[in-house]
């Protein structure tokens, strides 16, 4: 005891116990240990990608009456990518549709007069809409760069794609540039709703963080190739809750040449305009009620019937046909037609039934290309 008592005495006569000298000078700098394998490849991709990665805005007059001076005003909308050095950016289609239209309600695409495409702070274009498919809610916009400016992402493929791997997610969440999240693909074979209502097949399901700004912007591998279009998460809140959604990019590599050439994506169709009442039992029949039947379609040369007015005094109208099935598919609601004619081809002649106010008749129609 002695003996302890006096090494204590010892070292506290030498300051050892005791606090240390205050230290006026900043913290000397611990080297580090470098960056892991998969850490150097994730910087890399980014860095790599980054410059092909966009943010895309709708602009909006301002009017000052007191100034009598107009001003535009951006809303970040979402991401986009360089698709070529000819100045095509791809985008998705609710990222420059005006906010708060609905296509089948309304019966028209309505997008912003108005779209900038920023490279980056100070690089920023007004951007042309070259075309649209809300079906596959895609878009491709065109901006007046330099070449040298541009720098196209390498297009990869979704048919390989397994469960578990690597992918990257590069975006412009709530208006930051060019924001990386990183998971795994969650899920394949995944189908959601377009904007239009339309089956979008084979979507990719990922935990990477994708917050609404990161609509439209690229979905990548390992290597850094697209291999996908982020479109939306699955929320209740809005944020991200790791299950996110892209466009596969085998989809996007055979849409966007075609809107590249003619502004729209060709789909088989009828020709018809569809009653978008909420009610499937109208009439007391559950089918699609056919609304109008364009003149010259399909649906004419097979003799449909849309709404039609029986006594113009007391503008009395009888109902239209409604669709049962089609190519043998029952069909109860619009989307689930939607999804039929989307397994079908232009210039194929299928069977359509149909009740005509009671009366089942089935017709022969030859399927017409609709954009």
């Amino acid at each position: 005891g002695l003996s302890v008592a006096l090494l204590g005495w010892v070292l506290w006569s030498r300051g050892d116990l005791g606090p240390g000298p205050d230290r006026t000078d900043p913290r000397p700098v611990t080297p580090a240990a470098g960056y892991s394998s998969e850490e150097a490849r994730t910087i890399a991709v980014f860095e790599e990608a980054a410059a092909s990665v966009v943010n895309v805005s709708q602009v909006y007059e301002s009017f000052d009456p007191a100034a009598r001076t107009a001003d535009g005003f951006a809303v970040d909308a979402g991401t986009g990518f360089v698709w070529d050095e000819a100045g095509h950016i791809v985008t998705n289609f609710h990222v420059i549709q005006v906010p708060g239209s609905d296509i089948e309600r309304e019966r028209r695409i309505r997008i912003a007069e108005r779209i900038r495409v920023a490279l980056d702070e100070e690089f920023v274009y007004d951007a042309e809409v070259v075309g649209v498919s809300p079906d596959h809610d895609l878009a491709v916009l065109r901006i007046d760069a330099s070449p040298h400016r541009l720098h196209p992402l390498d297009v990869g493929t979704s048919a390989d794609l397994v469960v578990g791997q690597t992918v990257l997610a590069i975006g412009n969440p709530f208006g930051l540039q060019r924001t990386l999240t990183k998971g795994v693909i969650s899920a394949l074979n995944r189908s959601m709703r377009s904007p239009s209502k339309r089956r979008i097949e084979d979507v990719i399901q990922t935990d990477a963080a994708i917050n609404p700004g990161n609509s439209g912007g690229p979905l990548l591998d390992s290597s850094g190739r697209l291999v996908g279009v982020n479109t939306m998460i699955y929320s209740s809140t809005g944020a991200s809750a790791g299950i996110g959604f892209a466009v596969p990019v085998d989809a996007v590599n055979a849409v966007v040449p075609e809107l590249i050439a003619n502004g729209h994506v060709s789909r088989a169709g009828l020709g018809v305009i569809l009653d978008e009442s909420s009610s499937r039992l109208r009439f007391g029949v559950e089918g699609v009620h056919l609304e109008e039947i364009a003149p010259g379609s399909a649906a004419e040369r097979a003799g449909l019937l849309g709404v039609r007015l029986i006594d113009a005094r007391t503008r009395t109208h009888v109902r239209g046909d409604i669709i049962l099935a089609i190519d043998g598919t029952r069909v109860r609601s619009n989307p689930d037609l939607y999804d039929v004619l989307q397994r079908l081809e232009i210039g194929q002649t299928v069977p359509v039934t149909v009740d005509r106010l009671g009366e089942i008749v089935e017709v022969e129609v030859t399927l017409q290309a609709v954009g």
